[in-house]
């Protein structure tokens, strides 16, 4: 990375809470959260159990923080692309 690059690059914090980022990461952390609940967790659930609460949270959190990270990236690579078709 360049000095160019680095003034023009906006934080990591930016990258993952601007743009519509955080919206989009709990919808995908939703839907995927919770079809990946029913596979891990579906006879718990249907035999009237409720399943290790802590593993539900983190069942949720992994596809939020794989869609901010996936934002965060791409959002990189196409500022590097853009500053790079500057020069």
């Amino acid at each position: 990375m360049t000095n160019a690059t680095k003034l023009h690059s906006p934080s990591t914090s930016q990258l993952a809470f601007g743009d519509g980022t955080p919206k989009k990461a709990l919808l995908t952390a939703l839907v995927v959260g919770s079809i990946l609940t029913a596979i891990n967790h579906g006879d718990t659930i249907l035999m009237g159990n409720w399943p290790p609460v802590l593993k539900v949270f983190l069942t949720y959190c992994t596809p939020y923080c794989v869609t901010t990270w996936g934002a965060i990236t791409g959002k990189r690579a196409q500022l590097n692309r853009n500053i790079a078709g500057q020069i």
